[in-house]
């Protein structure tokens, strides 16, 4: 029997978590609630949060009855994660609160694979609610009313979502396609052609999942490998290391390839779209940068050039966290440019900076039997490169 957990503070909502708890219990589907008050024993939950403060690796005492709010927040937040990875019967997580218990809650959830309900009740749904979900599959409800009692309209609101959990948990068979592996690709527009012949090359052979690398695409797309939803990766564009390490808006996080890392599944992949950094409208470029080479894609988009010595610095990066990838790895260079614009006639054409590039990946990159490195005198988007890309990933899936 899969069980829908109710999250909140018993302190302070025991009428609303009972109210959800008794809902979904009389929709047929087992109920629970778990009590993440840092302040005040309440009897009446499930799970007591004197329990739950026992799963921080520094005991309760970490957790509960402190005088600053902020870190027994954060420790609660450490406990409830731990706690929820050793639970069997997780069908769904429904959470009710304020700021404070969406932020506790909403990390526990974040630590969740993805395909499990996850549904949050919050008076901060209605704004950037980016922190709070990241790249996982949070489901956001605005409370409307603060959660602070029982009324007319915080009965329909909470009434929702306990029904909404409660489906997305009784439902939870759909039917799948044919099984092929997935595997996702990083795409972005300069270097779209590329993956559109991936998909082409290897129809029939897998499940092609495309990530936009916006930052959030790109975690994403490591969130389904963590999660075992992905077989490998054709991880062909890293504008977001670029972007990560000069302050772009679409960066990635210290842990970008760390999934590969982690479950050593199959990687190949390469480096497009490092050529730019990507910023917003044209009069959002910080000063600094006003005598870089601009290239304004549209009325919200301004791409800059990376300068040789970024480049360095994107290269080293890149291997760096590659080498620490122990499963099969191939990293593919495409020495004929590794944009739709980083071609001859075009704006970021740079063979200086691609050179300073590929360079600081040679002396970087640590080659093994299992991890290596590749040169294609092509560019990134030309049918030799993808025929490469696509001939690797076959060769160490097979």
């Amino acid at each position: 029997m899969q069980t829908a957990y109710i999250i909140g503070t018993m302190d302070t909502k025991a009428d609303e978590l009972l109210y959800a708890r008794d809902l979904i219990r009389a929709s047929g589907i087992s109920a629970k609630i778990v009590d993440v008050s840092t302040q005040k024993f309440v009897a009446g939950a499930d799970i007591t949060s004197r329990e739950l403060a026992e799963f921080h690796p520094d005991g309760s005492g970490a957790v509960l009855d402190l005088n600053d709010r902020g870190l027994s927040l954060a420790a609660m937040s450490q406990a409830l994660t731990s706690w929820l990875g050793s639970v069997s019967d997780i069908g769904g997580v429904l959470g009710l609160g304020g700021s404070g218990n969406t932020a506790v809650v909403t990390t526990a959830m974040r630590a969740l694979p993805v395909g499990v309900p996850k549904l949050m009740i919050s008076t901060v749904a209605s704004g950037n609610v980016a922190p709070y979900v990241g790249p996982n599959d949070i489901t956001m409800m605005y409370s409307v009313t603060d959660i602070a009692g029982l009324n007319n309209i915080s009965r329909r609101v909470i009434a929702n979502g306990a029904h909404a959990i409660a489906g997305m948990i009784r439902f939870d068979n759909f039917e799948q396609a044919d099984e092929l592996p997935g595997v996702g690709m990083s795409m972005f527009g300069v270097t779209t052609s590329c993956v559109d012949q991936l998909r082409g090359l290897l129809k029939g052979k897998i499940e092609p999942f495309i990530f936009h690398a916006t930052g959030t695409g790109g975690q994403s797309m490591e969130k389904l490998l963590d999660s075992g939803l992905l077989a490998g990766l054709l991880d062909v564009t890293a504008t977001e290391v670029a972007d990560y390490l000069f302050g772009g808006v679409f960066p990635c996080n210290e842990d970008r390839y760390g999934a590969t890392a982690r479950t050593r599944r199959p990687w190949v992949g390469s480096v497009g779209a490092v050529d730019m950094v990507n910023f917003g409208a044209r009069d959002t470029v910080p000063d600094k940068f006003a005598e870089r080479n601009l290239y304004v894609h549209n009325a919200q988009v301004t791409l800059m050039r990376t300068t040789p010595a970024e480049n360095v610095e994107i290269g080293q990066w890149i291997a760096r966290r590659l080498n620490q990838c122990e499963g099969p790895v191939r990293l593919l260079l495409p020495l004929g440019g590794v944009s739709a614009i980083d071609v001859p006639d075009m704006p970021f054409y740079s063979p200086e900076a691609d050179a300073a590039l590929f360079e600081a990946i040679r002396s970087t990159f640590v080659q093994t039997t299992h991890r290596r490195l590749i040169e294609i005198e092509h560019d990134i988007n030309a049918p030799a490169f993808a025929e490469a890309l696509a001939a690797n990933y076959l060769e160490i899936t097979q």
